[in-house]
């Protein structure tokens, strides 16, 4: 037996901010919502899904953002989506070179940490 990859990412949200998240992951990121099941969509919380990108926000009743822990998210022309999430009123953060890679922090509207980068000289 061996783990075979990954199949999605949770992370966690306040209950109620649904609208907030779509217009985050689905409006800035570009990731399109999918339909949750049923069973699940009663819960809360929202799915954001494109090929095998795929991140479940789930309602967490003691809700804590993610701080340190975070999705590391590949991304075609970096600089543009930077610009967008800016005009949007996103901070954007800098951190230390990864050799071979542009890369930023931003938080989620909940305060999860989120990375985006690009593989330098694409």
């Amino acid at each position: 037996m061996k783990v075979a990859g990954l199949d999605h990412i949770q992370l966690a949200m306040p209950a109620g901010r649904e609208a907030e998240a779509r217009a985050f992951y689905e409006g800035l990121l570009g990731i399109p919502e999918m339909t949750k099941p049923p069973p699940l969509a009663a819960r809360g919380g929202a799915w954001f899904e494109r090929g095998a990108l795929k991140i479940h926000l789930g309602v967490e009743k003691n809700f804590m953002p993610a701080r340190k822990a975070h999705p590391g998210l590949p991304v075609e022309d970096l600089p543009a989506l930077i610009a967008t999430l800016r005009a949007a009123g996103i901070a954007v953060n800098e951190d230390e070179p990864l050799e071979g890679f542009i890369r930023v922090y931003v938080d989620d509207p909940f305060g999860n940490r989120i990375e985006l980068m690009e593989r330098k000289g694409r």
